[in-house]
């Protein structure tokens, strides 16, 4: 068992992002100081920084103590840019630390946990990215953000999974199919909203409009389809084989929607969470038909097999707190 003094540095951590998301939701209320949002904002970024280093194997306090830097920065000078700038860093470091500190998924129902927590951890740098008051073009934020969010995952995974001959024929499958569906599910918006027809535009905003008016809000697409599905299912593998990295990659998809969530203006808070609480339901059942199928096609038959599999299921990785490499 750890000792409480190995702890004391994840205590320590999580107080601090406790402290500053308290901070982010007292500026929602709004009680306290105008300036406490952008403390928060930079209390948040620089401990999800410190993190995203320390469980990859890096030196959290050059990298922590130089994204406090760029965020008092920031603060101090309070130029469109800088706050801009300091905003797609945060809600990127949010996105990639939150599917980094999720751990390994014997069971289905861990790997809801495991999902649970990387869409906790991304909505706190939900609340730190709109602290620092972006001024931006709301899909070309979130275009920026996915895209710069996805290469920092793979970059980490690309060391995580062996490299790319650590694929193997079903890891190469998946991240073909994961690549096709991140094109599907950005360029079809984009073409649709410039070059789709009346009728079918208005047939699909129908739909948007009767779930935001019955049920308060629309599911975010991407983190649906395959942000919360992939997640989920990578977790699930890598309990049993290296390559569910390459799967969990494609997770940030979910969580980079999730932590840009908050930077459209024209939809609530209430409304925002309604749709990451939707999404994060609705992607957790596809991810189980997903995980099912695979064991359906892969594994072993009958009940007291899928038992003896899951106790098998034994691959070693670090505690949440500890470094990955």
């Amino acid at each position: 068992m750890p000792s409480p003094s190995s702890r004391l540095p994840a205590v320590l951590w999580a107080l601090v992002v406790l402290a500053g998301a308290g901070a982010l939701v007292a500026e929602l209320v709004p009680v306290g100081p105008e300036w406490l949002g952008g403390v928060g904002s930079v209390t948040v970024a620089a401990a999800y920084t410190w993190g995203l280093a320390a469980r990859t194997g890096g030196r959290p306090w050059v990298f922590g103590g130089l994204a406090l830097a760029i965020g008092v920065l920031t603060l101090v000078v309070d130029e469109d840019f800088l706050r801009t700038g300091a905003a797609v860093m945060t809600c990127v470091v949010a996105a990639v630390f939150a599917v980094m500190v999720t751990v390994p998924a014997r069971s289905y129902v861990q790997a809801v946990r495991e999902c649970a927590f990387a869409v906790v951890i991304s909505g706190v740098g939900a609340l730190a990215t709109v602290g620092f008051e972006p001024v931006l073009t709301v899909k070309r934020f979130e275009y920026v953000t996915l895209g710069l969010a996805l290469v920092g995952a793979f970059l980490v995974v690309y060391r995580l999974g062996a490299g790319l001959h650590g694929l193997g024929r079903r890891g190469l499958l998946i991240v073909v199919v994961g690549a096709l569906l991140v094109a599907v599910s950005v360029l079809y918006a984009e073409m649709l909203r410039r070059y789709g027809s009346e009728s079918l535009v208005d047939t699909l905003l129908d739909s948007v409009r009767w779930s935001r008016d019955n049920l308060g809000a629309f599911p975010r697409p991407i983190e649906t389809i395959l942000g919360i599905p992939a997640l989920a299912y990578g977790c699930h593998m890598r309990a049993r084989r290296r390559q569910g990295w390459w799967v969990c990659a494609f997770g940030v998809a979910g969580t980079a929607a999730v932590a840009n969530a908050l930077a459209n203006p024209a939809i609530s808070f209430e409304e925002c969470g309604l749709s990451v609480a939707y999404g994060l339901v609705l992607g957790l059942v596809l991810g189980y038909v997903v995980t099912r199928l695979d064991l359906t096609l892969t594994g072993t038959r009958g009940r007291g097999r899928r038992v003896a599999e899951r106790r098998a299921a034994l691959r070693p990785e670090p505690r949440r707190s500890e470094p990955l490499l």
